[in-house]
């Protein structure tokens, strides 16, 4: 079988309607019970229809995964007010990445990209560009802005937007990879959100701001 990274997604008409059922099933059985069949039947196409658009199951999952990345990227920008505090906008925006991460569906994403990585390295590749590197992309965005009206002082912006995603995963992230019990009630979630915010905002925040 071809390396996932080497094989070409076909759109056409019944594309959409193809992630769709496949998200439905994704979502309801994990990506180990989701039969093609179930994904076939929910998105209300033959197999041979299936696998004209994807050819490999790893492949589906990874563009039901890429798009439900940007669904989630997409909505909470439209919440945004460009012209809210900073610290407002990075509270939606840490609220967001650690709903998503600790999510059943985000969850699946990262184990699978792990799992899979030494057959099919470009399960991550692609995740990372369409989950982490979007993320980070959207929230230089905004930094930008924010520096543009002196409320932010950065030199390096990416490596900023880097360490607000990280700070968000901090004891939370671990937590759930490794199983532990308890995680994540929402006063863990809280928790690490407000200090996500309190820590950027102290190392960026520009003197005048103080």
């Amino acid at each position: 079988m071809a390396a996932v990274a080497e094989q070409a997604v076909r759109k056409g008409r019944k594309y959409d309607q193809v992630l769709d059922g496949a998200r439905m099933i994704f979502l309801r059985d994990g990506f180990d019970g989701a039969s093609v069949d179930d994904i076939a039947r929910a998105a209300g196409v033959s197999k041979a229809t299936l696998y004209s658009y994807f050819p490999d199951k790893r492949l589906l999952f990874m563009e039901v995964a890429k798009a439900e990345c940007r669904r989630q990227a997409d909505e909470a920008e439209a919440l945004i007010d460009d012209k809210a505090p900073a610290a407002d906008v990075l509270r939606l925006a840490a609220t967001r990445i650690v709903d998503f991460m600790l999510s059943d569906f985000g969850q699946r994403v990262f184990r699978i990209c792990v799992a899979e990585s030494d057959r099919f390295p470009g399960l991550g590749h692609e995740f990372y560009h369409s989950g982490p590197l979007l993320i980070r992309d959207r929230l230089a965005e905004f930094l930008r802005k924010a520096i543009a009206r002196g409320e932010l002082q950065i030199d390096d912006i990416n490596l900023a937007a880097e360490q607000f995603q990280q700070l968000c995963k901090v004891d939370l992230h671990d937590r759930m990879i490794f199983g532990m019990a308890g995680c994540c009630t929402p006063t863990d979630r809280k928790r690490v959100i407000d200090a996500a915010v309190q820590m950027f905002m102290a190392r960026y925040r520009t003197p005048t701001q103080t």
